[in-house]
């Protein structure tokens, strides 16, 4: 299954250092949010989900909560 990159939702964690990444059940934590993205896709592509196209700018994903 291919799914857009625009699905993936990243936000700031209150109260801690790094940022958090989620999409279809699958949660992730990261210090930046290159590093957030890539263990998205890598969680992802456990579970044979695959990313159409990358964004070309990641921080566009970045949601407030």
């Amino acid at each position: 299954m291919k799914i857009s990159a625009v699905r993936i939702k990243i936000f700031k964690i209150k109260n801690r250092k790094g940022y958090a990444g989620l999409c279809l059940n699958h949660l992730t934590e990261g210090r930046s949010l290159y590093q957030v993205y890539d263990r998205m896709v890598k969680a992802l592509r456990r579970s044979k989900i695959a990313i159409k196209k990358a964004p070309s700018d990641i921080r566009k994903l970045v949601v407030s909560v």
